[in-house]
């Protein structure tokens, strides 16, 4: 049996690729407008200092798992 698709390419589009990921790094993925092929593109700028929030969402999360396992435990126990 053939395939009913003889277009399809069978391997991914590097160029597709690589524009998504630049898309990507710009943070032109969320939402972003999309600069003018002709414009140059912005210098590299250093990282922004990783935020305390989805660590202190962790910590909170594992804290209460563990109180739920306590009072389940102590309701199953009592």
């Amino acid at each position: 049996m053939s395939h009913s698709h003889p277009q399809t390419p069978q391997e991914p589009d590097p160029a597709a690729s690589t524009q998504m990921f630049q898309a990507f790094v710009n943070g032109e993925a969320s939402g972003g407008t999309r600069p003018s092929p002709s414009s140059s593109p912005m210098p590299a700028a250093p990282a922004p200092a990783p935020s305390s929030g989805p660590r202190l969402g962790l910590i909170l999360g594992v804290v209460l798992g563990i109180a739920v396992l306590a009072a389940v435990a102590w309701l199953a126990l009592g």
